[in-house]
């Protein structure tokens, strides 16, 4: 069983990677396709993904007794996000739709957790 601590590390990491796929799908795979890759609320929505991820992570990075709330709201973004993107039948859009998938699961589990300030900013 893993402990408060790596459970935040892991999900500092699964943030970033949702973070860092989403930007190389939206900026190398959505702009370069165009049409309804680009359509404002698709590009709205995993603009707003790539910053709550980055948002979450931060707070949980510098111990911010407040992550669960953000880690709630990154849980949500996520899930839309995985929506959105899995309306597109090609596999850059699916494994977009994956990654945010998994992100949202592990913030969900961080927002679920007892109020505590994160070890993170200790060490």
């Amino acid at each position: 069983m893993r402990t408060h601590s790596e459970d935040i590390r892991v999900c500092i990491e699964v943030c970033w990677q949702c973070r860092d796929t989403c930007q190389d799908t939206f900026y190398n795979h959505c702009l370069d396709q165009g049409g309804a890759h680009v359509a404002h609320d698709h590009s709205v929505l995993m603009n707003d993904c790539i910053q709550a991820c980055q948002t979450a992570a931060d707070f949980m990075v510098r111990g911010s007794g407040h992550h669960a709330a953000e880690c709630a709201a990154c849980a949500e973004v996520c899930e839309a996000c995985a929506v959105s993107c899995d309306a597109f039948d090609c596999d850059e859009m699916k494994a977009c739709a994956e990654v945010c998938r998994r992100c949202a699961q592990s913030c969900r589990r961080m927002s679920e957790m007892p109020h505590q300030q994160t070890p993170m900013a200790a060490e």
